[in-house]
C-alpha cells in the first residue's frame, strides 16, 4: 500500500492592517496634553469611524468629524477636524464627511480636514492663537 501525500491549501497570511490614522491621532492628543493642557482637557476624539460590527455601526452617524475642540476662538464656537493619516496612508474625504463639515460651519464652528499630525498641529496652534470669541449673553433671565 502506498501512502499518498495530502496537500492542504494554506491561505496566505495577511499582513495585519496598520491604523496609521489612529496612531497619528494618539500622537496629536499626546502633543496637545503637553503643549496646550487647557485644550487637551476639553478636546476629544469622536469614535465614529473604523471597522465595526454591523449592530454597533448602525447606531453611529456617518460623516461626523474625528476631533472636536470646544474652545471658542476667532469668532467661532469651536473647531472640528476631520483627521486623515499622512499621505500616502490617507483616505479620501467621503461625501457624508464633507456635508457634516459644511453643516457645522453654518452653525458657527471652524471645520477642516487635516492630513496628518503636522497639519493638525499647525491648525490647532493657529486656532488657539486667535483671541477668545466674545459671548454676549441675552437678558433671558440668566
Amino acid at each position: 500500500m502506498v501512502a499518498t501525500a495530502v496537500k492542504r491549501r494554506v491561505a496566505p497570511r495577511r499582513r495585519p492592517s496598520v491604523d496609521y490614522e489612529g496612531m497619528e491621532q494618539a500622537a496629536l492628543f499626546n502633543w496637545l496634553r503637553v503643549r496646550h493642557p487647557e485644550a487637551w482637557e476639553l478636546a476629544y476624539h469622536i469614535p465614529n469611524g473604523g471597522h465595526r460590527v454591523k449592530a454597533v455601526a448602525a447606531k453611529l452617524k456617518a460623516g461626523v468629524s474625528d476631533i472636536k475642540l470646544p474652545m471658542a476662538r476667532g469668532g467661532y464656537f469651536g473647531l472640528y477636524i476631520e483627521f486623515k493619516a499622512t499621505p500616502p496612508h490617507d483616505a479620501s474625504v467621503s461625501e457624508s464627511q464633507r456635508t457634516f463639515l459644511q453643516k457645522v460651519e453654518r452653525e458657527g464652528y471652524l471645520a477642516m480636514v487635516c492630513r496628518g499630525l503636522d497639519e493638525a498641529v499647525q491648525a490647532i496652534d493657529a486656532y488657539l492663537a486667535w483671541p477668545k470669541t466674545v459671548v454676549v449673553r441675552g437678558s433671558g433671565g440668566q
